[in-house]
């Protein structure tokens, strides 16, 4: 998976950082957008995991910060409810010019609701997901109701919103008030698929049964069991992104995505010389990666380059095989470093008693250990490192057989 970092210019002249991720084969068959939830930042670790999960179902997907949070520009007293609605426009707007408008829209917690109103706006959204979404934008005053009185004195006032201060207006505070988000999923007439915690104690599911009966069909509520709001645990947040691939296959148009098969080897690999230049996909079984060259030899730098894969192969069995003699030994070894680098050097440049004018492949692999080890025990896992089946393969004699089939 490849991803690109954005700067999208908003309707205020604001930067929003933004990162689109692409599927394996860099070739998308439909955009989305995710919007994060209240007071978070598009690196929320639940962002992450669903965006990543939607590019396994053919899709681009942009998420990004809303004005004044993460690494966007602005202040967080900008970051009302119409202003994060216009930064969805802004962002969809981007995305049409640039590459293509977005059919999906994401939204977790008051992105949920954000995507409502803004995939109301947008002709090209074909389908609407939410995640922990409130009924009403009034929802959001709680955390600073009790200082509602003080912001109208005083007209900018510091809160405390999940343990950070944040500074908001009477702006701020008026912008959570005038939209009726019900009435915005009654008219939305596109497919709306509410996801919701049964027992999320932020925003409670009777929020996400508002959404549901108001809404028009075609929609679709999926509980999620056991989760909390911030899908903190991994297997939540991927569960979500596959929920929602897998949902859009009905109401999006569905391109066929080409997959290899090994047929019966451990993996193929393919370059099709008429649409690509040198970005090779390869497949296993379960697995998808691509290859390529870097720019500076003529490729498209989508992928590893062959030699960093050869290099990728060595140290992931290096680092795995330290970890079983470790853990064998109950020595404390919590972190391995394995870097690796490929070269061609001269043999006489390496002291070699061969006098021919040849060159060998070299690999430097250096390490680095985590953990409370002494000298000894650094010393022996270097010896394993040297040990691990891969190590072995490549400094044995290797038989590669070749033959043509059809």
């Amino acid at each position: 998976m490849k991803s690109t970092a954005l700067k999208i210019v908003n309707s205020k002249g604001h930067e929003l950082n933004a990162r689109l991720e692409f599927p394996a084969n860099q070739k998308p068959n439909q955009y989305a957008i995710f919007a994060h939830c209240f007071t978070c930042s598009s690196s929320l670790s639940a962002a992450r995991n669903i965006s990543r999960s939607l590019t396994n179902h053919g899709f681009g997907v942009l998420r990004f910060d809303f004005t004044g949070l993460g690494r966007s520009e602005g202040t967080f007293a900008e970051s009302h409810f119409g202003a994060n609605v216009n930064d969805l426009l802004a962002v969809h707007k981007y995305m049409k010019e640039n590459y293509q408008a977005p059919t999906l829209l994401v939204g977790h917690s008051l992105g949920g609701a954000a995507v409502i109103v803004a995939g109301a706006k947008l002709e090209e959204v074909k389908a609407v997901a939410t995640i922990g979404a409130p009924s009403s934008i009034e929802h959001t005053k709680k955390h600073f109701s009790h200082q509602l009185n003080e912001i109208a004195a005083k007209g900018e006032i510091e809160v405390n919103i999940g343990g950070r201060p944040f500074t908001i207006n009477q702006e701020f505070v008026e912008h959570f008030s005038n939209t009726d988000l019900i009435d915005t999923v009654k008219n939305l007439r596109k497919p709306l698929l509410v996801l919701h915690a049964p027992f999320d104690r932020i925003v409670g599911v009777d929020n996400a049964q508002a959404l549901f009966v108001n809404a028009h069909h075609p929609k679709s509520f999926v509980s999620l069991d056991n989760a909390d709001h911030l899908l903190t645990q991994p297997k939540d947040s991927l569960y979500v992104g596959n929920v929602i691939g897998s949902w859009t296959q009905r109401y999006l148009e569905v391109k066929e995505n080409k997959m290899f098969h090994p047929k019966g080897e451990q993996l193929v690999g393919h370059l099709n010389l008429n649409e690509d230049n040198f970005t090779t996909s390869i497949q296993t079984k379960k697995h998808f990666l691509i290859a390529d060259e870097p720019a500076s030899v003529g490729g498209d730098d989508f992928g590893a380059s062959p030699y960093e894969l050869l290099n990728a192969g060595l140290a992931a069995c290096t680092a795995m095989t330290l970890k079983m003699y470790a853990q064998r030994k109950k020595w404390d070894l919590q972190e391995v470093y394995v870097y690796l680098s490929h070269s061609k050097k001269h043999v006489q440049d390496m002291d070699s008693e061969n006098s021919k004018p040849t060159y060998l492949d070299h690999i430097s692999k250096k390490l680095k250990f985590v953990g409370d080890l002494s000298e000894e025990q650094q010393s022996r896992l270097k010896e394993i490192a040297s040990r691990c089946p891969v190590h072995r393969s490549l400094i044995g004699e290797i038989l590669i057989e070749t033959s043509i089939v059809n």
